[in-house]
C-alpha cells in the first residue's frame, strides 16, 4: 500500500502550513521542483559527505551529560539533536536560527496536545494561533538569511544552500516555496529522533552486553569527531543494527495513514475511494513471518546475510515506497553517531524500582518522563567526570 501511491497517496497534512499571504496552492510541478531541491541535500550521499558535521554534536552530548545522578533523557537528547539537525539545514546561519526553531518545535507540542474538541481547521484556537506566531517569527528570521545568500551568489553547501541551487529542469526554487518548506523540515530533523534517542538510551541501559559491543566498537572513533568520515560511520555496523533493531521494536511513527484516490483492492478487500487506511508499523515489525523471535531484542538479526529481514517492506521505521521519509539518511547518521559517543564515554542504567517514564503514543511512541544515571567508562578522561 505504501508503494502505491497512486491507489493510496498521503493526504497533506503539513505540520506548518503555509502561512496566510502565500500564493496559491503548489502545483504537482512545484511540489516536485520542491522535493528535488531538499533531496540534494538529504540523499544518502550528502550525509556522507558531511558526517564530519554531524559527529561533533553526537560527542558533545555524551561528554556534557553529568555521571552519578539521574538526568531526564529527552530534553537533554532533544537539545543536542535539534543542535545537529539545525546545523545540518543551516551551517553558519544555524546559531541565530536555533532558539526559533526551539519555539516552532514548542508550538508543536502544544497543537499535538490531546483535546476533548476536534476543531476545524479554519478555527483559530489559541494553539493554532501561538503556532502561527512561532512559524512567522521563524520565517522572517530565516528570509534576509535566503536573500542575503541568493544576493551575494554564495549559497552553501548545506540543505538550504542546495534548495538554492537553480535546477536545470525547473530554474530557481522560488522564495516562498522555501520559506513555507523548512520550518516542518528544522522540527523534523529532531522530533521523530529524539523520540527514537530515548528508546535507544533505554536499550543501552537494559542490555549491556549489547551496550559493550557498541563500546568496543566505538573506540575506533578518531579522537577529534570532525574528522569523522563516511567510513567511520559504515564500520559502526554493530551500532547501526542496534539502532535499527530499537526502531523495530519502538517505531517512533508507529501509525501511518494514507488515502484511496479511487475504489481499488487491497490483500482480497475491496476499498472504497476516499477511505482513510491505517499501516501500524509497530504490529508489523511483530510479524513472525517477517522476523524471527519477533519480541527478542536481537540486533545480530540485521549483520546476518543469510535470512536477513532487511527487505524494506518488513521495516517501516522510516516508511517506504514515494513518500518515505526524507530525511532517513540524516536520522541514522544522528542517531548512530549519538549511541555509540554515548556507549564509549558511558554505562547507562535505569533508577531502582519500576520504570519512571510513560510510553506515549499520541503523534509518536515516546518515553516520556525517561531518567538515565551515566556512570563513566573511563573517568580518567577530561569532561567525563
Amino acid at each position: 500500500m505504501l508503494r502505491r501511491a497512486e491507489d493510496f497517496p498521503k493526504a497533506p497534512s503539513p505540520l506548518f502550513p503555509p502561512l496566510k499571504g502565500s500564493n496559491r496552492a503548489p502545483t504537482a510541478e512545484e511540489r516536485a521542483h520542491a522535493h528535488a531541491a531538499r533531496m540534494r541535500g538529504l540523499r544518502a550521499q550528502a550525509v556522507a559527505a558531511r558526517v564530519g558535521e554531524i559527529a561533533p554534536g553526537a560527542a558533545r552530548f555524551a561528554e556534557q551529560w553529568p555521571t552519578g545522578r539521574d538526568v531526564e533523557v529527552l530534553p537533554a537528547a532533544r537539545h543536542a539533536l535539534a543542535e545537529i539537525g539545525v546545523g545540518y539545514l543551516f551551517s553558519e546561519d544555524a546559531p541565530a536560527l536555533l532558539p526559533f526553531a526551539a519555539r516552532l518545535f514548542l508550538a508543536r507540542e502544544v497543537l499535538a496536545r490531546p483535546s476533548r474538541w476536534e476543531w476545524p481547521r479554519w478555527v483559530p484556537t489559541p494553539a493554532r494561533r501561538f503556532r502561527t506566531r512561532q512559524q512567522a517569527a521563524f520565517t522572517e528570521a530565516l528570509r534576509p538569511i535566503v536573500r542575503r545568500r541568493r544576493a551575494s551568489g554564495r549559497l552553501g553547501d548545506d540543505v538550504l544552500g542546495q534548495m538554492l541551487q537553480p535546477s536545470a529542469r525547473y530554474g530557481p526554487l522560488p522564495e516562498g516555496a522555501v520559506l513555507d518548506t523548512l520550518p516542518g523540515i528544522t522540527v523534523a530533523t529532531f522530533e521523530a529522533p529524539t523520540r527514537a534517542a530515548g528508546w535507544i538510551l533505554l536499550h543501552l541501559a537494559r542490555h549491556p552486553w549489547a551496550a559493550d559491543r557498541v563500546a568496543a566498537e566505538a573506540a575506533s572513533l578518531p579522537a577529534d569527531p570532525a574528522a569523522t568520515t563516511s567510513a567511520h560511520l559504515d564500520d559502526l555496523r554493530y551500532t547501526q543494527a542496534l539502532v535499527r533493531e530499537v526502531l523495530r521494536l519502538h517505531p517512533p511513527s508507529w501509525l501511518l495513514t494514507r488515502q484511496t484516490a479511487r475504489q481499488t483492492e487491497l490483500a482480497d478487500y475491496t476499498i472504497d475511494a476516499g477511505s482513510t487506511v491505517l499501516v501500524c508499523p509497530y504490529t508489523a515489525h511483530r510479524d513472525a513471518r517477517e522476523h524471527a523471535e519477533p519480541d527478542e531484542f536481537r540486533p545480530e538479526r540485521w549483520l546476518d546475510d543469510s535470512g536477513s529481514p532487511a527487505d524494506p517492506g518488513a521495516f517501516l521505521s522510516f516508511g517506504t515506497g514515494p513518500h518515505g521519509c526524507e530525511g532517513a539518511a540524516l536520522a541514522m547518521a544522528m542517531l548512530t553517531l549519538l549511541t555509540a559517543h554515548t556507549a564509549r564515554c558511558h554505562r547507562l542504567s535505569e533508577p531502582p524500582g519500576p520504570p519512571g517514564f510513560q510510553v506515549t503514543t499520541f503523534e509518536g511512541l515516546a518515553t516520556a518522563g525517561l531518567r538515565l544515571r551515566a556512570t563513566s567508562r573511563a573517568p580518567e578522561r577530561s569532561g567525563l567526570r
